[in-house]
């Protein structure tokens, strides 16, 4: 799978000198992802995104998050139309948060509101919502952002901490997907990992018990769950509607053992 492509094009901090007479308009336009093949999710968001989207887990060198797969190509989101329309339920967190995000200091210490300038809501003519009121104190609607963002922050920190874990039990299995279009197009995703089952199955008692306390056994199962999205991912190929996808496991079918 290709390395993810970042949304943000122009970040810079938030701040009173800088942005004191500047509004966003946030609307239900979503093309700023629509070359995004993938996105970062949050564990917590696992039970409302297992039923649209494939879980995969993706880095390495001992650090890999899970991340919710968009497209077949390295620069194609199939959940959004031609008119910047979420073709889905849920809309990853990662989505909603643009165009702000924290940035972080070297040390990992400080974070920084940070918007992207080049959003098309960013304006000066008043439309949406003001980002500093006429005493220049952040508005209500920044300080919003900022507990959304700050909440999206601890459930990076819970999501990280999970990802060690399956890393540290040896859980992961290097993963493929395939799908063949109506016409006969080939295309193959790769550089991803998931879960094994068989790996999940051999744990000891102990291990389990464990999963099972802090729930990420149901995080677990949960992912296994999602891999079922890729059978239905050509289906939002804008050339086929009866193509077929295969995910393989180490070079063997989906199912196979």
């Amino acid at each position: 799978m290709n390395k993810q492509v970042l949304i943000y094009e122009t970040a810079v901090p938030l701040t009173r000198e800088r942005h004191g007479q500047w509004s966003v308009e946030v609307g239900d336009d979503y093309g700023f992802s629509s070359e995004v093949n993938s996105v970062p999710i949050m564990t917590v968001e696992f039970s409302r995104a297992a039923g649209e989207y494939p879980i995969v887990l993706a880095g390495a060198d001992g650090s890999v998050m899970p991340v919710v797969v968009l497209g077949m190509r390295g620069n194609e989101n199939l959940y959004v139309d031609k008119q910047g329309n979420w073709q889905a339920k849920y809309i990853p967190a990662f989505i909603r948060r643009y165009p702000f995000v924290f940035a972080s200091s070297e040390d990992g210490s400080t974070l920084t509101l940070c918007i992207d300038e080049a959003f098309a809501g960013f304006n000066q003519e008043g439309r949406g919502e003001k980002l500093f009121d006429d005493q220049g104190k952040p508005t209500t609607y920044v300080q919003k952002v900022l507990s959304f963002l700050q909440g999206y922050q601890t459930e990076f920190q819970r999501t990280q901490a999970f990802g060690k874990q399956l890393q540290d039990l040896n859980l992961l299995e290097a993963m493929q997907a395939e799908v063949t279009t109506e016409s006969g197009q080939f295309l193959s995703l790769t550089g991803f990992s998931g879960i094994s089952r068989s790996k999940l199955k051999g744990l000891s008692a102990d291990a389990l018990f464990n999963m099972a306390k802090n729930d990420e056994l149901e995080l677990a199962h949960l992912q296994l769950y999602s891999l079922q999205n890729f059978d239905v991912m050509q289906e939002r190929l804008s050339n086929s509607s009866t193509g077929t996808a295969l995910l393989k496991k180490n070079g063997k079918g989906h199912g196979d053992e």
